[in-house]
C-alpha cells in the first residue's frame, strides 16, 4: 500500500483475472520469466476442482484441495496477488475494477475467471440444488450431508434413532459426466459404510439422472459399460434418458412425470463462464465462454487472452476442447508464453494441446482411464492406481500430496474410514509445523 492507502502495483503489469488452474499456470509462466503480474481473485487460494467430490464426502479435508496463492507464488517476487472481488472488466482497456473501486490495468489482460454452474433454467435448481464447482460448494454439501446423517443415524450398538421421513437421506445426482459419476459412487460407498457400521438401518437411496443415453459420454463404449455396471453394483440407481423438470426443498421432479423425495440434489449438469466475463466487452459463444483464436488471443482486442473454463479453445480438428483441468493448465501456460512473446516483440504461436487422456474414479478400486492421444482404455484396479497417482501429483504443495496419499491409503485398507469421519467431524490435515501459512481461508457461508 502507498502512503495514501492506494494499492501499490507494479508498472505496466500483465493483469490475470482468476486464480484457478489456468490463471495460476499463466502467472507462473510469466513470473518465471521475471515479468510483472497482478493476479486478481476473490479467494486467497487456488482450488483443485477434480477432487471436490472427495471433500463433499469426507474423504479429504478442504484445505488439501485449496492452497493459498501467497504460498504458491512466494518464490515469484514479480507476481502480486490481489484478493478482491472483480465487479467490472473493460477488456479493450485491459482494465479490471475491484469492489472497492480500485482499478487495475496493464499491458495485457488474461481472462481466466473460470466457470459457474449452469442450471439451464430448471425451476428451483439454483435455490435448492447443491452444485459442486468450488471448495465452498463442497464444504456446504459436506456439512449438509453430515447434519442429515448425525440427525437420523443410530448410536453405536443401538437402534434408538427415529425413522426419518421418506427421502430424508436419499441423494439425487444430476449429470452423468465425471463429476456426477464420481460423486454418486462416493456417496453410495459412504452410505454403505454407515450401514455396515450400524449407523444406518439400510443404505440411503442414491439416484443418478442424466438426459443422455450413456454415462461418461466422452469416453469409449467400454468405459460407458464399466461405469454403469460398477455404479449399479454399489447400489446406485442409474436413470438415463431422463432430465430434471424442477427441484424443490424436499423432492425433485423429473421430465418423465415421476418425482423422487429427497433433500439432497447434487448438481453436476453443466457449467458456463463466470458472469464477469459476459460484461467484459468480448465476443462470447457456447456456454457464455470467450471465443478465442488459435493463439488464445481474443479477436479484435489486441493484448487480450482468454483461457481455461472462460474460453472456447479450438482443438487441432477445429472442435472446441473440453473443459478439463489439463486443458486449463496447458492453455494458461501457453497464454503466458504468448504474452511474453508480445512483450518482447516476437510473434505469438498457436496453442497445441497435448492430450494425455481422461480418467474418472467410480469407487473404491474402480476407475476408468483412457491414456494417451489414442485414448487406450484401462479400467479397474490399474486405472484406480493411475487415478490416485495423477491426481496426487497435480495437487499443489507437498503437504497436500502427502495428506491425500495417506487419506486414500486409509480409505483403501479400511472401507469404513469415511463412515467414522462422517459420524465425528470433518477430516483433518496433518499438523505440519508451518501449517498456518499453508491454510486457505474458506468460508462455507460465503
Amino acid at each position: 500500500m502507498t502512503a495514501d492507502g492506494a494499492v501499490d502495483l507494479p508498472q505496466d503489469p500483465v493483469v490475470v483475472l482468476g486464480g484457478g488452474l489456468a490463471g495460476v499456470a499463466c502467472a507462473h509462466a510469466l513470473g518465471d520469466a521475471g515479468e510483472p503480474v497482478v493476479l486478481v481473485d476473490r479467494n486467497d487460494y487456488h482450488q483443485f476442482q477434480p477432487l471436490l467430490y472427495q471433500v463433499a464426502t469426507s474423504q479429504l479435508p478442504a484445505e488439501d484441495v485449496a492452497r493459498p496463492h501467497r504460498v504458491i507464488f512466494h518464490k515469484h517476487p514479480t507476481v502480486r496477488v490481489l484478493t478482491a472481488e472483480a465487479v467490472a472488466v473493460d477488456a479493450a482497456a485491459h482494465r479490471v475494477t475491484l469492489g472497492d473501486g480500485t482499478e487495475v490495468a496493464g499491458s495485457h489482460l488474461v481472462l481466466a475467471a473460470g466457470a459457474q454452474p449452469e442450471f439451464f433454467g430448471v425451476p428451483g435448481a439454483a435455490e435448492h440444488a447443491f452444485p459442486l464447482y468450488s471448495v465452498v460448494d463442497a464444504e456446504r454439501l459436506r456439512r449438509h450431508l453430515h447434519g442429515l446423517v448425525r440427525e437420523h443415524a443410530h448410536a453405536p450398538g443401538t437402534k434408538d434413532a427415529p425413522e426419518p421421513p421418506p427421502g430424508t437421506l436419499d441423494v439425487v445426482v444430476v449429470g452423468g459426466g465425471p463429476t456426477g459419476v464420481e460423486t454418486a459412487g462416493a456417496v453410495a460407498e459412504l452410505m454403505a459404510a454407515l450401514t455396515r457400521t450400524g449407523r444406518l438401518a439400510a443404505p440411503a437411496r442414491v439416484v443418478l439422472v442424466d438426459r443422455g443415453t450413456v454415462l461418461l459420454a466422452p469416453f469409449t463404449d467400454a468405459a460407458h459399460h464399466y461405469a454403469h455396471g460398477h455404479l449399479t453394483s454399489v447400489g446406485v440407481e442409474v436413470r438415463l434418458g431422463t432430465g430434471v423438470a424442477a427441484v424443490h426443498a424436499e423432492r425433485v421432479e423429473l421430465d418423465d412425470g415421476t418425482a423422487i423425495p429427497t433433500r439432497t440434489v447434487v448438481w453436476g449438469g453443466g457449467e458456463s463462464a463466470a458472469p464477469i466475463v459476459l460484461g467484459a466487452g468480448v465476443p462470447t459463444g457456447r456456454g457464455g465462454r470467450v471465443d478465442v483464436a488459435a493463439d488464445l488471443s481474443v479477436p479484435g482486442l489486441p493484448g487480450v487472452y482468454a483461457v481455461g473454463d472462460a474460453a472456447n479453445i479450438p482443438g487441432p480438428d477445429g472442435r472446441t476442447l473440453p473443459q478439463l483441468g489439463s486443458v486449463a493448465q496447458q492453455s494458461g501456460r501457453a497464454a503466458g508464453a504468448n504474452v511474453l512473446r508480445e512483450r518482447r516483440g516476437v510473434p505469438t504461436e498457436p496453442f497445441r494441446y497435448k492430450d494425455k487422456g481422461i480418467m474418472a474414479m467410480i469407487g473404491r478400486n474402480a476407475a476408468v482411464a483412457e491414456v494417451g492421444h489414442r485414448h487406450h482404455t484401462v479400467e479397474g484396479p490399474v486405472a484406480f492406481a493411475a487415478w490416485l497417482g495423477v491426481h496426487a501429483m497435480l495437487l499443489s504443495g507437498a503437504h497436500s500430496k502427502t495428506d491425500a496419499f495417506l487419506s486414500w491409503a486409509w480409505d483403501y485398507f479400511d472401507r469404513d474410514h469415511s463412515a467414522l469421519v462422517e459420524m465425528t467431524d470433518a477430516p483433518h490435515r496433518i499438523a505440519w509445523e508451518d501449517t498456518t501459512a499453508d491454510v486457505p481461508h474458506i468460508d462455507p457461508g460465503a
